[in-house]
């Protein structure tokens, strides 16, 4: 099964505009057939691989799950300190 750029960009819930920056990445790979197609296998790998990541800047892909542990570990981080301090 192939879909049009404009399906692909529904099926993200996207825009039309960001599926061509994906594609014009490299990242979302696309065939020519009079317009962009990309097979379903291909959108659900790409799915699959980029799973935990954020996407929004392709030149610029950071991991969701690597944020939330440094977020987590700046947390306990401060917290530790506070603990020091009071116990002073």
């Amino acid at each position: 099964m192939l879909y049009t750029v404009k399906e692909v960009s529904e099926i993200l819930k996207t825009n039309v505009s960001y599926v061509h920056t994906l594609r014009k990445s490299g990242l979302l790979p696309f065939i020519k057939l009079g317009t962009y197609k990309v097979r379903h296998e291909t959108l659900q790998e790409f799915l699959a691989k980029y799973e935990n990541y954020d996407l929004t800047d392709p030149e610029h892909i950071k991991s969701l799950t690597e944020n939330r542990e440094s977020d987590n570990n700046k947390n306990c981080e401060a917290a530790t300190s506070a603990a020091v301090k009071a116990s002073r």
